[in-house]
């Protein structure tokens, strides 16, 4: 389903005529109701603050299998031996006993927009009057051949922190003296566009202690990567004669990875590798396909100003899985996109004033020991798009004691965010 510009600026019309009007009824003549699916930055905040600033006006349930939710962002310093996994494991507890939301750990596995439902995987289904979808990233059928699902204990993405970040670690860790470390980075879009870089940069951390004579290799199909002078910079300094950042313009494409041997096929040559780190290429997280609300490239096009969905103005999509213009796919800017989506959501809901959509950004990287830079922005809301309106990042030849501090400040933003999302 598609609309034209006028249907969307017709929709954009009657949701401005929602925020104008008083409290509106639900779809049972009960409170409004608001379903999130998916607990990570956005889903968890989207809830806390519909349910904290609506005061018990609006109905909202949080649709999230895993009952613990580990952090993506900071998955990196587990790898590095900087965090254990459990300091980045949280729990729905608080969102549901100190915020009243119904927290629903099961799959959703269709939307009905006209009866507008989410249907569960255990068979149930929740009635909506507003539906967020944060269902963060799935994986490209077919993007690295040789390569799918079933391949991801042999050669872990640990794109999803948990089990299978517990797994790379241990594969790092095991690595034979003098082994090879292969990482296949993602095309562009993806999540956390400096994450690849900052996990080689734990690996290398982890083999220079423990395995000297390691190399780590990069296989990108990239020409550029997101602070790349910062951590070419890092590794010459850090580990001198490590790492190898190979794009695709000097090796050739990607031709196939081989789980059973580890191998990696690029540009004819066959690399033997001990551990092979796969990123495929990334789309929206599956339920916002089955909902209707993505285009040909596998993203949700959304309204800036409200998050809406471009497709149904009763959906809302945050972060990894939206299209939305200049902001990268972190959590950090799904956190950012949430608060404004809960805003618009309760304007259209229950008729309290909206304030313009403002969003920022900050992605923080771990190069070694206490040796931390950033890049961020800030950004406003267009028409067409979230557009960037000032940036800023960490330069290359900083001093020691400006690293500490960088990192010290993501410390910080860790505790921060967290308790933002999970109260």
């Amino acid at each position: 389903m598609s609309l034209s510009r006028r249907s969307i600026l017709k929709g954009a019309a009657a949701g401005a005529a929602l925020t104008a009007a008083p409290m509106i009824m639900g779809a049972n003549h009960g409170k409004p109701k608001v379903v999130v699916v998916g607990g990570g930055a956005g889903g968890a905040t989207v809830a806390r603050y519909l349910a904290k600033d609506s005061k018990g006006a609006l109905d909202v349930t949080l649709v999230e299998p895993s009952r613990t939710y580990y952090t993506c962002f900071f998955s990196n310093l587990y790898l590095g031996g900087f965090r254990s996994l459990e300091s980045i494991a949280h729990s729905y507890g608080k969102l549901a006993g100190d915020y009243g939301i119904n927290v629903v750990h099961d799959w959703a596995v269709g939307v009905d927009r006209d009866k507008k439902s989410v249907a569960l995987a255990g068979g149930a289904s929740v009635p909506y009057d507003r539906l967020v979808l944060s269902p963060g990233i799935d994986f490209v059928d077919g993007s690295v051949p040789g390569w799918d699902i079933s391949a991801q204990n042999h050669m872990p993405h640990a794109y999803k922190a948990g089990s299978q970040t517990e797994l790379l670690k241990a594969q790092v860790e095991s690595m034979r003296e003098g082994g090879v470390f292969a990482m296949v980075a993602p095309p562009n879009p993806y999540r956390c566009p400096p994450g690849p870089y900052e996990r080689v940069s734990m690996v290398a951390h982890v083999l220079k202690a423990k395995n000297p004579k390691a190399k780590i290799l990069i296989f990108d199909p990239k020409k550029k990567f997101s602070k790349q002078g910062l951590f070419q910079e890092g590794w010459e300094a850090r580990y001198p004669g490590m790492v190898d950042w190979l794009d695709a313009e000097f090796t050739g494409p990607l031709e196939e990875v081989r789980p059973d041997t580890m191998e990696v096929v690029v540009g004819g040559e066959v690399t033997k590798a001990d551990v092979v780190n796969v990123i495929p290429a990334q789309k929206a997280g599956r339920i916002a396909e089955l909902a209707g609300v993505t285009n040909d490239k596998g993203w949700a096009p959304v309204v800036p100003a409200t998050m809406q969905s471009r497709m149904d103005e009763n959906i809302h999509i945050l972060g990894d899985a939206s299209q939305q213009g200049d902001m990268p796919k972190s959590g950090f800017s799904a956190n950012s996109q949430a608060k404004v989506a809960a805003n618009a959501i309760r304007g259209a809901l229950t008729g309290s004033k909206v304030f313009p959509a403002k969003f920022s950004n900050t992605c923080w990287s771990l190069i070694d020991t206490d040796n931390g830079v950033k890049v961020g922005a800030a950004y406003e809301a267009t028409p067409e798009k979230i557009a960037k309106t000032s940036g800023f990042i960490s330069q290359t030849g900083e001093d020691a004691a400006l690293r500490k501090q960088t990192f010290e400040e993501s410390l910080g933003w860790y505790a921060g965010i967290t308790a933002d999302m999970f109260g």
